[in-house]
């Protein structure tokens, strides 16, 4: 699906960097045509690895909030092994913006105690992990941050659309999501079955016909004119009238 940061056009405003043994932790404030967000990138230079995720500024006191309170219980915890699960779970919480969970686990392993923050979208998992004593650092930055912007997500804001919304029908899930990039606004719709994803995209000019279309498809059906085989068959070309002409992508390769 689509993230915050999936516009080529984003650009910085402001960047932030932390530091921890092998780790960089960078934390960026971007800006797209879907607003204002903060993306926190996991470097491990030893390992030659990258992890992200991204937050809506409109999320990040929440955020915030969650690292006062994960910094305060890490504070209070002795220096001997605290863990009392099998996954070493210390603490837990989770907070949700949009389409968009998160999960903040407060973890211990042989490596010592750790916050790990796991951002899920749809199917798609991200995380980055961060020491546990870097937790009132991170906190103090991500302060900063709403000091200078606020907690508004701007005038492109993603908020300023329709939430995503999501149906199941027999094996299959639907997801509706609206989006917004230089072209304009647009819903993508998503099929969904076990790994089997395939979506298409409607700009906005075209939902009303889309609408009409299937208004015209249930009233058939609830007349009770003998089921989907009864439909008549014409051998009407495709044109932009015709309901043909929506079972392909009008937009197939501009979002």
């Amino acid at each position: 699906m689509s993230t915050q940061e999936d516009s080529f056009n984003a650009h910085d405003l402001q960047t932030k960097v932390l530091k921890s043994e092998n780790k960089r932790f960078y934390l960026d404030v971007k800006e797209n045509n879907r607003g204002r967000f903060l993306k926190i990138t996991e470097v491990n230079t030893q390992a030659r690895t990258k992890n992200k995720i991204t937050l809506a500024l409109s999320s990040v006191e929440e955020f915030r909030d969650f690292l006062n309170m994960f910094a305060e219980f890490y504070n209070n915890l002795g220096p001997t092994p605290a863990i009392t699960t099998r996954d070493g779970k210390l603490k837990s919480e989770f907070m949700k913006k949009d389409d968009k969970r998160y999960f903040l686990d407060l973890k211990e392993n042989s490596r010592g105690r750790f916050l790990r923050v796991s951002q899920v979208v749809r199917y798609t998992r991200q995380h980055v992990a961060f020491p546990a004593i870097l937790l009132i650092e991170l906190r103090n930055a991500i302060n900063e941050v709403i000091e200078e912007f606020g907690g508004d997500d701007g005038e492109g804001a993603q908020n300023s659309l329709p939430q995503s919304r999501e149906c199941k029908v027999e094996q299959k899930k639907f997801y509706f999501d609206v989006g917004r990039n230089d072209r304009g606004v647009f819903l993508r719709l998503t099929e969904a079955k076990n790994n089997f994803r395939q979506n298409i995209t409607i700009p906005r000019s075209g939902w009303k016909q889309v609408r009409d279309i299937l208004d015209e498809f249930c009233r058939y059906e609830e007349n009770g004119s003998g089921g989907y085989n009864s439909f008549p068959i014409t051998d009407e070309p495709s044109g932009p009238t015709s309901p043909a002409a929506y079972y392909k992508d009008p937009t197939e390769g501009e979002y």
